[in-house]
Order: C-alpha cells, then structure tokens, then sequence
C-alpha cells in the first residue's frame, strides 16, 4: 500500500521561501541606509567636470555641478527611507484605529466614511502644494505632513471594509455580551484578525510616500538645493542627461528599486490566508 505523503510536506515551506525572499530583498534597503558610511565623496565637493562622464574619478560621473553622482545617491537614500518609513506608520496606525472604532460605532463610521469619501476626491498634487505651501517654512517635514494627511482617509475605507465582517462575527459579539469596551474589542478581538490586511496596507503606503516624496521634491517643494535627494537630482540635471544619463538614472532607478524592494519584503512577510483544499484520491 502506498502512502501519499501530505501536501504540506511534499511543498516548499513558505516559511523558508519568504526568510530567502526577505533577505534578498533587503539588501538594497541596506544599502540605501547604508550609503552614507560607504559614499567615496562627500555630498557638496566637486571631483570632475560638470557632466563629465563615468570615469575612474568619478564612477557615475559628475552632475551639474561636477559632484560625485554615486556619492550623492549613496546619500540621498536614508532621508527618502525615513520620511516614507515615517509617513507609512503614522498613516497605517491611524487607519487601523480609526477604521477598527468605526466598525464598532455606526454613527463615527458614517462620519468617517462621508469625511473620507470627501478628502480622496482632493487631487494629491493640489493637497501636496496647499499642505506644503501653507507650512511655515516649507521643506520635508511639510510634505511628511502632506503625505499622512493625504494617504489617511484611503487607508481607514481599506481596513474599515477589511474589519466590517468580522464586526458581526460570534467571538465579536460575545465580547460585547461580556461588557467589553469598544478599545478592547477593536485591539484585542478584530485587529489580531486584520494582520494581512494590515501588513500589506503598511507596505502600499509605504510605496506611495516614497512617490509623494519624490514627486515634491522634484516640485522643489520639499527639499531644497544643495540637498543630496534622489528626486531633486533628477530635476537638477535633467538638462545635462545627454552629457551623463547617470546623473538623472541614477536616482530615478534608485526610487524605482526601493518601491519594488519594499513590495517584495511585505508580500513575502504577509500572511497566507488562502485556504487550500486537499483532495485525495
């Protein structure tokens, strides 16, 4: 008699795919929080020609100003990292309470939707400029503020939808029968069964400040020049990319890198959900 060995031993542990996934992932993250340590030029001393092409003093060339361009993308990459990292916590921390409350209490529900429903419609360029223009002094901590303002209501409709079903759910309402308060409910009862949802709604803003960042600093509405940022390099040499594409590809790939390098980390860490059926023959 032959015994069919169980599907999940005859399946790669997602476990050790996602470790390896992760660890992959991750080095260029490293490398980006890294950069400054490993940089070969300071960020503001010129070592070449304006535009000078890749060479041995130089192994991206010279932007603009005949500055390193592998020095400045080395360190550009921990203020972006941080500024999305920061952004990505305080929106997804806001979403999950507000969202988790509003499931919970109809009428705050109903509040929030509708308040929602209108600051979504706000288009993000024009609520950047506005939340950016009108901070005093301008500069990265205004798009910061733009960001998390901007991205909050989206992320409370995501886990609000994520945690209206479980709001009628048996352990749910047994809590309420206990007398148990709406925090405990929501943090104790719903929240540990959103941990997919949550992760990946981490993940999407975390991508989408990055964007939001460069998209203002290629506005000059955040950082300012001399400031070694990724976007604001692509704006400041774009008219010298004939001369030395990496002055411009550089930090553009760089943005691109960490938005997919991110993705890949949440996607493998998420939890699997997915109910497998086993057939036997």
């Amino acid at each position: 008699m032959t015994v069919t060995p169980p599907v999940a031993a005859r399946r790669p542990s997602r476990g050790a795919g996602a470790t390896a996934l992760v660890a992959v992932a991750a080095l260029p993250l490293l490398l980006a929080l890294t950069g400054p340590l490993i940089a070969p030029h300071t960020v503001d001393t010129p070592v070449t020609a304006p535009f000078a092409p890749a060479g041995d003093g130089a192994v991206l060339g010279g932007d603009q100003l005949g500055r390193d361009v592998l020095s400045r993308v080395l360190h550009g990459g921990t203020p972006v990292i941080l500024g999305a990292l920061l952004v990505a916590v305080v929106t997804t921390v806001a979403a999950v309470l507000i969202g988790c409350l509003a499931v919970l209490r109809p009428r705050l529900g109903r509040a929030v939707e509708r308040s929602a429903d209108v600051a979504i419609l706000l288009p993000p360029l024009l609520g950047i400029m506005l939340i950016a223009l009108a901070w005093p002094g301008g500069g990265r901590w205004a798009v910061i503020a733009a960001a998390v303002v901007l991205g909050t209501p989206y992320a409370v409709r995501v886990v609000a939808a994520a945690a209206s079903p479980l709001a009628t759910a048996g352990y749910v309402e047994a809590a309420l029968t206990r007398g148990e308060s709406t925090s405990y409910i929501a943090l104790r009862e719903i929240l540990p069964n959103l941990r997919a949802t949550v992760l990946t709604l981490f993940g999407l803003r975390f991508v989408e400040a990055v964007y939001v960042i460069s998209m203002a600093g290629f506005l000059q509405i955040g950082p300012q020049p001399p400031a070694s940022d990724w976007s604001l390099m692509v704006r400041e040499n774009a008219s010298g990319i004939l001369l030395n594409p990496w002055a411009v590809m550089a930090p553009s790939l760089a943005i691109a890198l960490l938005a997919i390098t991110v993705n890949l980390v949440t996607l493998s860490l998420t939890p699997d959900t997915t109910a497998k059926a086993v057939t036997r023959s």
